[in-house]
């Protein structure tokens, strides 16, 4: 009997916060998705699939997806790439590389709403320091980053690959210094230059680690919005709405929580879609310890 339950009691408080803060949410947008709280002044209405049907006719949720998938784009990609280059660049162990390691992870401790205010002194038209340095090149600058609809979404992911790069690093160095260091010997001992070393060694043993990064790094792209809240408020005329922060207008703005509800569980259905779709594709022949 002991045997039984101390693996379960050891749990229990891990699965307990996982069913009061992940399960019972998620059950209880589906069940709220069902009903219209937006006239109602007792028990809110059942309308089944109606505020689906109204998600989906909605021209401002396809825009704040649209710009979800751009920012994935231009957040995800960048990002792990420039992680996975810094992880290579700052593999050895020397006394430069841990304090240059500390440095680049430095921005993962700073709260996503301090790094916004930071940047938008970075980013004020004029003054900021990137319309400064550009001054300096081309003339006069007087851009406004933040307020135009063709720069704000960049703006903003500019900020999340700045955030989150050192700290996918960090997983890449692990992954690295997991690899043994004889079969990249072998392999220069064949006449492998380093770059063949890299894409055809290297790389593929990473493959573990590149589907944990990408996964979570696709999961920080679509939760975090502080620096939308703080910078832009989902502006210029929506330009910068991702699918988290329309679904919080939703829910505290305009109270109608059954269509915020209905946001949100088609938002977690594609989130857990692309996750298992990236983990399938990116772990096919990937190589791990046994």
């Amino acid at each position: 009997m002991k045997k039984y339950w101390l693996p379960w009691l050891i749990l229990s408080p891990s699965l307990l916060f996982l069913a009061l803060f992940t399960y019972f949410p998620l059950l209880r947008s589906v069940y709220d998705s069902l009903f219209d709280t937006r006239m109602a002044s007792g028990d809110a209405p059942f309308v089944g699939l109606g505020n689906f049907a109204r998600l989906l006719a909605d021209t401002v949720f396809w825009q704040s997806l649209f710009n979800n998938l751009v920012y994935i784009l231009l957040t995800v990609i960048p990002g792990v790439t420039l992680a996975l280059l810094l992880a290579v660049t700052l593999w050895e162990n020397h006394r430069i590389n841990r304090w240059l390691r500390t440095a680049f992870f430095f921005p993962m401790i700073i709260p996503m709403v301090s790094a916004a205010a930071l940047w938008l002194f970075i980013f004020m038209p004029g003054l900021g320091m990137l319309d400064h340095y550009l001054a300096q090149l081309f003339g006069p600058m007087n851009n406004n980053w933040l307020g135009r609809s063709n720069s704000a979404l960049f703006a903003l992911a500019l900020i999340g690959v700045w955030k989150f790069a050192g700290y996918y690093m960090l997983f890449f160095l692990a992954g690295l210094q997991g690899i043994p260091a004889s079969t990249r010997e072998a392999a220069v001992m064949e006449g492998a230059t380093a770059t063949q070393v890299f894409f055809k060694v290297t790389l593929p043993l990473l493959r573990p680690t590149l589907s944990f990064v990408v996964t979570t790094a696709l999961i920080y792209s679509i939760t975090q919005i502080d620096h939308v809240a703080v910078m832009t408020r989902g502006g210029p005329d929506n330009a910068t709405t991702v699918l988290l922060y329309y679904i919080q207008n939703l829910a505290w703005d305009t109270h109608d929580l059954g269509k915020a509800s209905a946001a949100t569980f088609l938002t977690l259905v594609g989130l857990f879609v692309f996750s298992l779709v990236n983990l399938k594709l990116l772990e096919r022949g990937a190589h791990y310890e046994r």
